[in-house]
């Protein structure tokens, strides 16, 4: 593609005044994904002379496709080979997590850095740099790279603001169990500076965070872990940051991180960045939307259970022969996405949907092994619940959708999208918790039957709550050159900073 230069190529010169941004997104679909929602958000709002420059490796570069196809003139690209340092656990061309576990996160986070110096090569070369750097909350490094550059750096967040207010008192105060060990993984570790003081069982806090104090504890991986904590306590000393979210949904969390971290100013919540993305986006499968789509035709409005657990959680066997007994069981129609095994994990242990479970179920479902273009899929009248991890694109694509949610967290930020679901918004019930939970198959078909029952009152009230939420989403992206909701005016407060001419 001619929008692209590479760390050898000749550097292309950002148009005469219309400002330029670098964008660095984090190799995970979950992170990439939604900052290239904001990008194109970004260009809709620019002019001509605008660029926006997005860093990538070679291997992640055909994600941002439908954006450079839409925005050809103000998209360039920066790709840099991906760092190989020699003690790197990554294995040799992986360069996204997507294809290999969460416990990589660590290693990808510690690799990522590697690209300090040749950004910073790059920017003292270029006639005309960028003057603020977009990066993922992974990258809290670029924190430091801003300031030795003399430009802004802002944090985007693709979790939530309930998860970052956590997530700034976990890595500001380090709180722990009163005894390390497992005989107190169920010790709750309170918040008191997060509005409604939230607590959590130590086994449900970030893994990130939980490594960083055992590591503490036995002396392990200490650069590794002191560099986590630093990029973690450098978002919050960033000049701004940006939330994939809407304050309908997160008011009290987005008003906290503003008065505890940004004195009142500079955070923006432009959420659901979902319902404005250029195009789908993801991967191949099986059974392509021509398939699905004509299906779910034939259903009956809100009678579909659609099961997906994102694009990084593999289910080992045990739990797959438990879901799919209980899907059995329920008697229920449905469509559930299968990720198969990735690099990580043990051949013929995860992933494998039970040997008799298709024959059985052939007339009232659909077995999807790969990517499911999920957005159109939770849109469709037919579709009555989501049973899903509840991670935070999901959670946004459910809520834009107005699907309720039978929620299956199981790590990461997925317990506390679960308490916002759950005991705050009233959109979703909990069906089980943790990553290597199997759940009980007769109460697991009891909560997707019920889900999709058109007498059950309390889950008729559900799927109102959803539906007002989901206007509320509606309400917070949607405006016009005289202003608009919540979301669509912080994102013109921060183009407006970030592109002051626009």
């Amino acid at each position: 593609m001619t929008n692209t230069t590479t760390a050898t190529a000749t550097i292309s010169t950002a148009r005469g005044g219309g400002g330029h941004i670098l964008v660095f997104p984090f190799p995970a679909q979950g992170h990439m994904l939604p900052l290239l929602d904001l990008v194109h958000q970004f260009a809709l709002r620019a002019t001509t002379t605008t660029t926006i420059t997005i860093l990538v490796t070679p291997k992640n570069l055909p994600i941002l496709n439908p954006l450079l196809i839409q925005h050809p003139f103000i998209v360039q690209t920066l790709v840099l080979p991906f760092p190989t340092p020699q003690d790197s656990p990554i294995p040799p061309g992986v360069e996204n997590v997507k294809n290999l576990p969460p416990s990589y996160f660590l290693p990808m986070i510690t690799t990522m850095s590697k690209l300090h110096d040749p950004i910073l090569n790059w920017f003292q070369s270029h006639p005309s740099p960028p003057t603020c750097i977009v990066s993922d909350m992974f990258l809290g490094w670029t924190q430091d790279l801003a300031s030795q550059l003399g430009i802004r750096r802002i944090c985007f967040c693709p979790s939530g603001a309930l998860t970052l207010s956590i997530s700034a008192c976990l890595w500001g105060d380090l709180p722990t169990p009163v005894n390390h060990g497992n005989d107190n993984m169920d010790e709750l570790i309170s918040f008191p500076k997060v509005p409604g003081c939230p607590s959590y069982p130590w086994w449900q806090l970030s893994p990130l965070y939980r490594a960083y104090v055992q590591g503490k504890k036995n002396h392990s991986s200490s650069a590794d872990l002191e560099l986590l904590r630093r990029d973690f306590l450098a978002n919050v000393e960033s000049w701004g940051m940006v939330y994939n979210s809407f304050h309908e949904l997160e008011g009290i969390y987005l008003d906290h991180m503003k008065r505890a971290y940004f004195g009142n100013k500079r955070v923006w919540a432009v959420g659901p960045l979902s319902q404005s993305g250029p195009t789908e986006r993801g991967g191949t499968s099986s059974n392509g939307a021509n398939d699905i789509i004509p299906w779910l035709d034939t259903c009956e409005d809100h009678s579909v259970v659609y099961i997906c657990f994102g694009s990084q959680a593999v289910l080992n066997n045990s739990q797959m022969e438990a879901l799919a007994v209980g899907l059995e069981k329920s008697g229920v129609r449905f469509v559930w996405c299968v990720k198969e095994p990735t690099l990580g994990h043990v051949s013929g242990e995860y992933g494998m949907v039970p040997s008799w479970f298709e024959d059985r179920t052939a007339d009232r479902g659909l077995v999807i092994r790969g990517w499911a273009p999920q957005v159109l899929i939770l849109k469709h009248k037919a579709i009555g619940s989501f049973l899903t991890h509840c991670g935070w694109n999901s959670v946004l694509e459910s809520v834009d959708a107005g699907v309720p949610m039978l929620a299956w967290p199981m790590g990461a930020d997925q317990f506390m999208n679960a308490t916002l679901l759950v005991d705050q918004m009233k959109v979703a019930v909990r069906v089980c918790e943790g990553e290597k939970t199997i759940p009980d198959a007769e109460e697991l078909a009891q909560c997707m039957a019920e889900s999709v029952a058109t007498g059950s009152t309390s889950k008729n009230e559900m799927r109102l709550r959803a539906k007002e939420l989901k206007q509320a989403a509606t309400d917070a992206v949607s405006g016009d050159e005289n202003g608009g909701g919540s979301s669509f005016n912080d994102l013109d407060d921060l183009v407006h900073h970030l592109l002051p001419n626009q």
